[in-house]
């Protein structure tokens, strides 16, 4: 196999843009991914386009890629279309990197772009009802306690974090899975600060601790500042081979894991995905949680990503909510998660948002990181999930890059 870099990474602002279509934020991504790296388009042998619900939102199926890249100049090569829910991104990006590394490819491009947001905000909400398997919606919906008209005002994925967060352990309003409201609060607030100083951010603003406790309730004990919001936005990396970096004089971050994993569904011996695709992302990188210095993850809703400290082995078991309350995984600790804002803040537009996260990461391994650099940085990790099937997520993805 060949070892395969990043030679660069570029997005639009991530925010809810009524008057934008997806064609128009991924020329956007395209082209500042394009400035970054001084590629050009002839050099380009494969697109990898990831989009969740362009086909609910707009009508748009099929053949999304090939729209939204028609007037990009990149038409005539093979455009491959992903679809993975909200690990999509992640996906194409994996699929990249394996055309490259098998050396069917030098240089390849992944692209995430995703429209949520519409006038009808119930339309976008029931957009993610796709993202479980549909023969038993009608069973989760019951199960989870939504049948009535007062679930109606979120995404079908609130409930479900609360349901998969609270298995084995007590919930309450003011708990949830050993987690207090105080300190999945906390973990808004750290990613509040952090995407005040991300210019791609559909959020800028810090909140502080009594804001987030206090905004609007939304189900159990997560209020809407504690919740992942709707919006557009597109991202993109050149994912090239080494031989290609070495003769362009691109100094890349290097791709040391891709791993990307289905759920256990109804399994319960075996390890959620999250877990099993960290554990196979480090073996293949051949490091250790220890020598991960900072972090993308996927914090849809704040309490997951004090459990994803866990299932990534960046903590004991039960120890995850000491890493935000001890200021850990904050800026200036020793293990900054979610720099860019993570989903809270920066923005999750479904089909965009594992490649939002692997731009931050490469920008942070090459210095560019900006008020958010993460200093002396060398190995950074992002992980990225989607949909639900049983117990687990329906896909994850790890990767591990490094300088």
């Amino acid at each position: 196999m060949q070892k395969v870099r990043v030679a660069g990474a570029g997005m639009s602002k991530f925010g809810k843009f009524l008057d934008r279509g997806l064609r128009d934020l991924a020329e956007e991504a395209v082209r500042n991914t394009l400035e970054d790296t001084g590629i050009e388009v002839r050099e380009i042998n494969a697109a990898y386009v990831s989009n969740s619900v362009a086909g609910l939102i707009t009508g748009q199926e099929t053949i999304r890629g090939q729209v939204v890249l028609r007037k990009t100049g990149l038409m005539g090569i093979p455009i491959v279309n992903v679809e993975n829910a909200c690990a999509s991104a992640s996906t194409a990006f994996h699929l990249g990197w394996t055309a490259v590394a098998s050396g069917m490819y030098d240089c390849v491009l992944a692209l995430g772009v995703e429209k949520l947001s519409d006038p009808d905000k119930a339309k976008s909400l029931r957009a993610f009802n796709s993202a479980v398997d549909v023969s038993e919606l009608a069973e989760i919906e019951k199960r989870l306690g939504r049948s009535s008209e007062g679930g109606k005002d979120r995404s079908l994925f609130m409930d479900l974090y609360i349901s998969m967060l609270s298995a084995g352990a007590p919930s309450s309003q003011e708990a949830l899975g050993g987690i207090t409201r105080e300190q999945m609060a906390l973990v808004s607030v750290k990613n509040h600060y952090h995407g005040s100083l991300n210019p791609y951010a559909q959020y800028r603003e810090e909140v502080t601790l009594e804001q987030v406790l206090q905004s609007r309730p939304v189900v159990g004990p997560l209020t809407v500042l504690m919740c992942s919001p709707l919006g557009d936005g597109a991202a993109a990396a050149l994912i090239v081979s080494e031989e290609f970096a070495r003769n362009k004089g691109l100094k890349g971050p290097k791709v040391d894991a891709s791993v990307l994993v289905s759920g256990r569904a109804d399994d319960r011996s075996m390890a959620p995905s999250s877990r099993r695709a960290a554990m196979q992302a480090y073996e293949m990188a051949g490091i250790g949680p220890e020598d991960i210095d900072f972090a993308e993850v996927h914090d849809a809703v704040a309490p997951a990503e004090i459990s994803i400290y866990e299932d990534l082995r960046f903590c004991a078991p039960g120890e995850g909510p000491k890493l935000v309350e001890d200021r850990v995984t904050w800026l200036g600790g020793r293990l900054p998660v979610n720099t860019s804002g993570g989903l809270l803040s920066r923005g999750h537009p479904i089909g965009a948002t594992g490649l939002g996260q692997i731009a931050e990461v490469v920008w942070q391994l090459q210095g560019k990181g900006g008020k958010r650099q993460v200093e002396n940085c060398k190995v950074g990790l992002t992980q990225n999930g989607g949909g639900h099937i049983g117990f687990d997520a329906a896909a994850m993805a790890v990767h591990i890059f490094s300088v």
